[in-house]
């Protein structure tokens, strides 16, 4: 029903737009303002220019009208007559009015394009820099490259307003490979990117260690003649040299002295503190005596970094010296440097120095923080002193209160210990602090969920598996939200409890729940499937995980590779090592290893030694588990002379043997009856301190008592029994058929009971011998028995074969 009052609308279709539009125009003859839907008038945005005021002063009213109709539904013919009505050559005002409004991109595209076939000319470039200012808003970019396209025809470029808000839109939403792909689409199209635009995104970068865009893009603001400063160089240099890539960054500091830069303290400290981080001290030193010759006064910063790089490369003296320079004719003690030097102390073992040092704190007038005492702590619980770190958690509360990094270094480290009980009525500890479970803020859930974490992952490594479920109940029920570190801890370990489908679904709700899930997270799950034999489920989750964004990483190809090998599906394995190669990804011991067992397993020596050598041409070097690997494809191929080749080239390329590679070794010299040269390798295998294992032990008698040596044979049972080995049915049946062959029919008969007694199967062909053994040494009543014995197996076996 439509009111007939002017201005006044209570239906909404297109002929009510008309009419409206029509009232708008009658009330145009006078004076007064535009009127609204009920009579009211639209106020003009606070913060607005005089010049953008005037230009849209007279249009206000319809921007607003014209971003109802698009927001009223889909884009389409009945769409675009309503929009007609207004005006059928929209004003640039009009357009740019509606740009800066809407917040669906595709709509505001869709009116860009209609506005264009309406005015049957290029749109202005404030129109276009809007429309990239609604992708900004919407963090939408699929039409980007073709709006900057069509700019760059046209003549004109992105403003640096625009250019910064499409960069700082990536930014905030975390897609710094997004924003750094953007700003080399504007370089293709020959724009130049705001400054800001370039130092925002390095700084981000920074923060994520992608040291090579950010030099990239530090070389593309030199190209553009942008004047880059003495920040700029700091932040590429810290970056470069926690990455422990020193060449970089001392080619970045060259470059920075050969311009008319003048080093700050900022930057000293930073090269002090990064290059002392990766263990290049000299450096450190250099550039503290380095800034102290040039003027530089050294502050706390500088003096606590340089103490913090010594006292990690185990140079306490050095340290101890700065220290004390530092405190020469200083009235108030820094607090940083005396928890550096009782950090330093600690991780050395000099505990009485480090509680000394708290001492001297106190007489110089200051109480020893919280921090102080959590750094004792980390210390005595690296040094396995739990029941001293306990004594140091009581005395601390005169000075100061536990914090709730005190109360997670207390409780790893008795979850660590295996005292879980211990860290239970810590944990009640904490309830009465008021720390623990209250989520009040951000600052307290965190170390919350690190409490869990602890909590749960040394339950389920003691064995504690339901605990462990119970403990994430608990955490859930308490109000305190997981993050993601605890949620893959948590799948990591239900996984490797063996339960698969528990981790599937823990997985699945994960990502119901809406959180966004990291690489580690697929690795995890894909891991836990592989290891379990589902490895068909793995793949569709590494092909989910690519959908998804996520790249996989040395570690998802690891698992998926090594579950294809061993359920024998060889080619999509290879086929698999081939892509994880061509994606740039460097390869491990883990990858070639699985190649190489797979191949070897099912009979492809070949293949497993062009793995082999692929491997060894790029400068990785097989490990003994590699070497195994191999070996254990030629035992089984019966190839046993290359075996042996092979064992020789591994001693000669310094991979020491261990106890596996001589099993292998025995084992398969045995089968191929070369016992003598097997009993060789035992006997060198015991000179080495490596002890056999049951496999080896029964491979061994088998071979010392099928050629003959008896003896030897009877003599390494009994001190495989001796030193708490348990035969199996293997070894019983190896020994009554070496003493029945040697003629030692009642000694073979007595280890044919005990075998009936433990329960071990006996082979028809070991009754058979033993059999004629003990009728040769007429022991008649024993060889009644083990006759019946034999008949019994003949029976069972003739009625299986029935069955």
């Amino acid at each position: 029903m439509l009111l007939r009052n002017p201005g006044i609308i209570l239906s909404y279709n297109s002929r009510c737009w008309y009419i409206l539009i029509n009232s708008r125009k009658l009330t145009s003859f006078s004076n007064g303002p535009p009127s609204d839907l009920g009579g009211k008038s639209h106020p003009c945005n606070d913060g607005v220019n005089q010049e953008n005021s005037r230009n849209f002063d007279g249009v206000r009213p319809t921007v607003d009208d014209v971003c109802h109709v698009l927001e009223s539904g889909s884009w389409g013919p009945a769409l675009e007559n309503t929009l007609s009505m207004f005006d059928e050559k929209p004003q640039p005002e009009l357009v740019i009015g509606v740009l800066r409004k809407l917040k669906d991109v595709n709509q505001a595209v869709s009116y860009f394009r209609w506005v264009e076939r309406k005015s049957e000319e290029p749109l202005s470039p404030e129109a276009y820099n809007s429309l990239l200012l609604v992708m900004a808003r919407t963090r939408k970019f699929d039409y980007l490259e073709q709006i900057l396209g069509e700019m760059s025809i046209a003549g004109f470029g992105p403003t640096n307003y625009t250019c910064v808000e499409l960069v700082a839109s990536c930014v905030k939403s975390r897609k710094l490979i997004e924003a750094f792909d953007l700003l080399q689409m504007m370089r293709h199209f020959k724009f130049r990117p705001a400054f800001s635009a370039y130092t925002t995104l390095i700084g981000a970068l920074s923060e994520v260690g992608e040291s090579d865009r950010m030099l990239a893009l530090f070389h593309q603001m030199q190209e553009l003649g942008y004047e880059v400063n003495v920040h700029l160089f700091t932040t590429l240099i810290r970056v470069f040299s926690r990455e422990g890539r020193v060449d970089a960054a001392l080619s970045l500091l060259d470059e920075m002295k050969s311009n008319p830069f003048d080093a700050d303290i900022v930057l000293y400290n930073v090269c002090i503190d990064c290059f002392g981080k990766v263990g290049k001290v000299d450096m450190a030193w250099k550039f503290f005596h380095e800034m102290k010759a040039n003027g530089i006064v050294p502050d706390d910063v500088t003096y606590t970094s340089m103490m913090g790089v010594l006292c990690k490369a185990n140079k306490l003296d050095e340290a101890v010296e700065i220290f004390e320079q530092m405190e020469q004719n200083r009235q108030v003690p820094c607090a940083y440097a005396y928890n550096t030097m009782i950090m330093g102390y600690g991780s050395a073992g000099k505990f009485d120095e480090a509680y000394s040092l708290l001492e001297r704190q106190k007489a110089k007038g200051c109480i020893p923080s919280v921090v102080a005492y959590n750094c004792i702590l980390t210390c005595l619980g690296k040094k396995g002193k739990t029941e001293e770190a306990l004594r140091i958690f009581e005395e601390m509360k005169r000075d100061a209160m536990p914090n709730l990094p005190t109360y997670n270094i207390i409780i790893g480290m008795l979850c660590k210990a295996g005292n879980v009980e211990a860290a239970f009525k810590v944990r009640d500890a904490m309830k009465e602090a008021g720390l623990f479970p209250n989520v009040i803020t951000m600052l307290i859930k965190i170390p919350n969920v690190v409490v869990y974490t602890s909590l749960i992952r040394n339950f389920f490594k003691c064995d504690r598996k339901e605990d462990g479920h119970k403990m994430y109940k608990e955490m859930t029920r308490s109000g305190c939200s997981p993050d993601l570190m605890l949620l893959n801890t948590y799948m990591d370990c239900v996984f490797k409890a063996g339960e698969t489908e528990k981790g599937r679904a823990l997985f699945e709700e994960i990502k119901d729940q809406g959180c966004v899930l990291d690489t580690r997270a697929y690795n995890t799950v894909i891991d836990g499937f592989c290891k379990s034999g589902k490895v068909n489920k793995a793949y569709q989750l590494l092909e989910e995980m690519k959908t998804m964004g996520h790249h996989p990483t040395v570690v998802t190809y690891g698992s998926v590779v090594d579950g294809l090998a061993k359920i024998d599906r060889l080619d999509e394995a290879y086929m698999l090592f081939e892509e994880a190669k061509l994606n740039g990804i460097e390869l491990n011991h883990v990858i070639y290893s699985s190649l190489i067992d797979g191949f070897g397993k099912v009979g492809r020596v070949d293949e497993a030694y062009l793995v082999m050598e692929e491997m060894m041409q790029i400068g990785l070097m097989p490990n003994v588990y590699t070497w195994n690997c191999l070996l254990d494809g030629l035992v089984k191929a019966e190839e046993i002379n290359e075996a042996l080749v092979c064992f020789q080239s591994m001693k000669d390329l310094k991979c020491t043997p261990n106890q596996v590679t001589y099993c292998i070794l025995i084992n398969g010299l045995c089968k191929v009856r070369k016992f003598n040269k097997a009993f060789v390798f035992w006997q060198e295998m015991q000179k080495q301190g490596l002890k056999p294992n049951t496999i080896t032990y029964t491979a061994m008698i088998s071979g010392l008592a099928k050629s003959g040596n008896v003896a030897q044979a009877s003599s390494l049972f009994e001190r495989y029994r001796a030193s708490g080995g348990i035969p199996d049915s293997a070894s019983y049946n190896a020994m009554i058929e070496g003493l029945s062959i040697a003629n030692r029919a009642l000694q073979a008969y007595q280890l044919f009971e005990e075998t009936r007694l433990k329960g071990c199967s006996i082979h028809t062909k070991t009754c058979v011998t033993l059999l004629d053994a003990l009728h040769k040494a007429e022991c008649l009543e024993q060889a009644a028995i083990v006759g019946a014995v034999l008949r019994e197996t003949a029976k069972s076996q003739h009625a299986a074969r029935s069955w």
